[in-house]
Order: C-alpha cells, then structure tokens, then sequence
C-alpha cells in the first residue's frame, strides 16, 4: 500500500489546483465546509469522525484520508478513529474492513499505532 501522508500531499495539491482552475465551483465548496465543521451542537472533532464514517461507507481514498487527517487535526484520539473504523465495519462488513486499512497505515505511518 502506498504511502498515506504522500497520497495525502498530492491529493492537497490537487485540490488547490483544482481551486485555482476553477474558482467559481471550489471556493463557495470551500466556503461551506468551513461553516458546516464549526462547533455548534456538535463539536468539529465529532463531525469529522462521522464524515470519516461516511467516507469509508462510500469507499472513497481521498475523503477517507482526508477526513482522518482533519479529525486529528481537530483532537481526535487514535481510539476515537478507531471505535470510528469499527462502527464502519459493523455497518459494511469486509468491505468497511479493507477501506479502513487506509486509515491503519496512515497512523502507523504517523506513529500513532
């Protein structure tokens, strides 16, 4: 499996790429998931273990490393991500399983597992 914390990278720099080629489509996007994470009833660490739920359920690389990278970012314990990750696999079965090694490698890569 590649590198997570690389896939990452060039997933970023794509987004902002993308950004840049299309401003009119990625900056009001952008603007939203700015109000959508603020802590309001919901803290920004929880919304971003249940987007990462939600990406995993969708099997999507980018989201799922994404939303793992942003749920530390905002206070996410290593144990928290993981009851996040069972919780999928519980919900999808083997396919949850094999969507959440990403997450696995980008902690271990992290040195957080």
């Amino acid at each position: 499996m590649e590198s997570q914390i690389e896939f990452n990278e060039e997933r970023l720099r794509l987004v902002e790429k993308f950004k840049q080629e299309l401003p009119d489509l990625m900056v009001p996007e952008l603007d939203k998931w700015e109000v959508v994470y603020k802590d309001r009833a919901l803290s920004c660490k929880i919304k971003r273990l249940i987007a990462l739920g939600i990406a995993l359920r969708a099997c999507c690389a980018n989201c799922i490393v994404a939303q793992a990278m942003r749920a530390l970012e905002a206070g996410a314990t290593k144990d928290e991500i993981l009851e996040t990750i069972s919780v999928n696999v519980a919900m999808s079965g083997t396919t949850g399983m094999g969507e959440s090694l990403r997450v696995l490698k980008l902690l271990e890569e992290l040195g957080k597992l």
